[in-house]
Order: structure tokens, then C-alpha cells, then sequence
């Protein structure tokens, strides 16, 4: 792992140089992509708590839970998630409730780096906005972020009464 950390500085480095002959003005943004595994590293056992429900991004073999539990529309979705090397995080989950089963679906965001600051957007064509900065902004995305699977018992919840048998 500290050798591909290592490689990733020295191409990063290298690329830095070779755009030296050619400096953005200062009104210029500068934009990459993040690696898959910088993407990796921002989503792994870490839940995203949404206005009413979350999403769990789980280690090994990326699973991925969420629960949603708006007023009379409780759902759940179980499926995995993965990252792109061209700066997408996707979701490919199947929702169910107590009225519908969903097939599977993918849903993505995709990722920049502009002048540092990590920007998402909904893929696809959707608007960007921050996701994260250093130092952090109370707007990021980011900060609705915690480390573990801190929703997991309210998932179950929700689990349960939709599988419940009427």
C-alpha cells in the first residue's frame, strides 16, 4: 500500500512539472480526477446520513445498505457500491418496501478536484457542488459523513417492519 502512495505522489509530481511550462492564469481552476483509490479511501466503512435515512459503505466486497424512512414510504436498499478510475463512486442497490420491490440499480457521482476542494455531482449532467475542503466548510457534503456503520440499527428497524409479514 505505501508503494502505490509513493507511486502516486511520484506521477503526481511528474505532472506537476510538466504543466510547469504552461501555468493556468490565476482566474484559471485547476481540475483533476481522483484515483479510485483516493474515492476508495473517502467512502469505506463510513455512513452517509441523508435528511431521512442513510447509506453504509462496508469494506470487504463493498457492500452497501440504506434505509429511507419518510413519512409512510419506509424503504430499504442492499446491494454494493464501487469506484471508477475515471472519478465515480456508483451505488448498485435494488429499493423495497412494503408496496414494491425494485430491480437493481446504479446510480453514480462523480468527483473532481478543483483548486484543491473536492467537488460531486449526480451523474449524470448533474450540478457540482462541494463535497469536501480542507479546511472543512460547514457546506460540504462531506461532513454528513461518519466513520462506522453508525445507522445500522435504525436499517434493521426498517428492515424488520417492511418484511414483516401483514
Amino acid at each position: 500500500m505505501p508503494l502505490l502512495v509513493v507511486c502516486g505522489q511520484l506521477a503526481l509530481a511528474g505532472a506537476a512539472n510538466a504543466t510547469d511550462e504552461k501555468k493556468p492564469k490565476p482566474t484559471e481552476a485547476v481540475i483533476a480526477v481522483p484515483t479510485a483509490f483516493e474515492l476508495q479511501r473517502l467512502y469505506t466503512d463510513r455512513t452517509w446520513l441523508w435528511k431521512d435515512g442513510a447509506a453504509y459503505f462496508g469494506q470487504t466486497g463493498r457492500p452497501l445498505r440504506a434505509w429511507t424512512s419518510g413519512q409512510d414510504s419506509a424503504s430499504v436498499a442492499e446491494g454494493r457500491w464501487l469506484v471508477t478510475t475515471d472519478g465515480k463512486m456508483c451505488m448498485e442497490v435494488a429499493w423495497r418496501s412494503k408496496t414494491y420491490k425494485g430491480r437493481q440499480q446504479r446510480t453514480c457521482y462523480g468527483h473532481r478536484i478543483k483548486n484543491g476542494a473536492i467537488e460531486q455531482r449526480k451523474e449524470p449532467g448533474g450540478e457540482w457542488y462541494s463535497f469536501k475542503r480542507a479546511p472543512e466548510d460547514p457546506s460540504d457534503e462531506y461532513r454528513k459523513f461518519e466513520a462506522g456503520d453508525t445507522k445500522r440499527a435504525q436499517f434493521e428497524e426498517t428492515r424488520k417492519l417492511i418484511d414483516a409479514k401483514n
